[in-house]
C-alpha cells in the first residue's frame, strides 16, 4: 500500500546544477534522490555517478527548486512509495547510497494529502557573506566574498521598505513569469559576527533569484550606489532592470521550511 513520506534533505550545493531532474545530466539533488529511491524499492543496485538518469520509479517533489549551487540546511520533500521499510530503515538506505554531499536527517510518514510545495506556508533564507584582511578558506563555498564593508545601517533601512506584502516582479530573474509575482516577506534581518555578514529572509515563498537580487540591491544600498528610500520605486516599476545584481549563488543556503 503506498504512503506519503515526509523527508527532511540537507546538501552542499555546489556540483550540483539545482534541485530540479534533469535528463541531461545526473547531478541534481531531485535526481540523487530518486535514483536512490527507486534502487530502493526495485532492489537493483544504485546506478554509479557520472551513468546517466534512467527512469526513476517514483517522484520526489521538493518544497522549492534552489538554483545550480544554492545550499540547503533543511529541505523538505514528499514522496508516495510503497514499502515495507521502516521510516528510520529508508532513512538508512538513503544516507547509505547518497553522495557524500547529500543527506536525509529525517523520513516520517505524513498524511495522503501533504504536498511538500504546496503545503508549505513558509521559509527562511539565508545568505552569507564575507569582509575581512584573511580569505575564508574553509567556508570559501558557503560564503561570497566582498570588495569592501557595506553599510549595514543603511542595508537594514532599505529593509524596511522591502518587507511586507509587495509585486516583487523587479526582484524575479524570470521574465517570462506568468503567474502573480506578488509575495509576503515577514523579516529581513542582518546579522554581522566578525567578517561574516548574514542576511536572513522569511515569507510566504519566493521567486526565482529572488532572494539572491534582494540581497544584490541590499548590498549596493550598502557601498553607497542606491538610497534605501529608491526600494518603493524599485518595487513599483515591476521591472526587472530597476533592481540590483544578482548575488552569487553559493552564499544562499534554505534554511527551514514551515508547514
Amino acid at each position: 500500500m503506498e504512503k506519503t513520506y515526509k523527508l527532511t534533505i540537507c546538501y552542499d550545493g555546489s556540483r550540483y546544477f539545482g534541485w530540479e531532474h534533469q535528463r541531461s545530466t545526473d547531478r541534481t539533488i531531485q535526481g540523487k534522490l530518486e535514483a536512490v529511491l527507486s534502487a530502493m524499492l526495485s532492489g537493483k543496485d544504485v546506478p554509479a555517478e557520472g551513468a546517466g538518469t534512467g527512469s526513476p520509479t517514483v517522484d520526489v517533489i521538493g518544497a522549492g527548486r534552489t538554483d545550480a549551487g544554492v545550499h540547503a540546511k533543511a529541505m523538505t520533500a514528499s514522496v508516495r512509495m510503497d514499502t515495507s521499510l521502516s521510516e528510520e530503515e529508508i532513512r538508512d538506505y538513503m544516507n547509505r547510497y547518497l553522495p557524500e554531499d547529500i543527506g536525509v536527517t529525517d523520513v516520517r510518514t505524513a498524511s495522503d494529502r501533504f504536498h511538500a510545495r504546496y503545503s508549505a506556508v513558509g521559509k527562511t533564507y539565508c545568505y552569507s557573506c564575507w569582509y575581512g584582511p584573511q580569505k575564508p578558506v574553509f567556508e570559501r563555498k558557503y560564503l561570497t566574498v566582498l570588495e569592501k564593508m557595506p553599510d549595514i545601517t543603511r542595508m537594514e533601512e532599505a529593509a524596511r521598505h522591502l518587507t511586507g506584502t509587495h509585486d516583487f516582479k523587479s526582484f524575479c530573474g524570470n521574465p517570462k513569469m506568468k503567474k502573480s509575482t506578488v509575495r509576503t516577506v515577514d523579516s529581513i534581518e542582518i546579522k554581522k559576527n566578525g567578517p561574516v555578514i548574514r542576511f536572513y529572509f522569511h515569507g510566504d515563498g519566493f521567486l526565482q533569484h529572488m532572494v539572491r537580487i534582494l540581497t544584490g540591491t541590499l548590498l549596493e544600498v550598502g557601498y553607497g550606489k542606491r538610497q534605501p528610500s529608491d526600494m518603493e520605486a524599485i518595487l513599483d516599476a515591476r521591472d526587472r532592470t530597476a533592481a540590483g545584481y544578482t548575488a552569487p549563488a553559493q552564499g544562499l543556503c534554505l534554511m527551514k521550511v514551515d508547514y
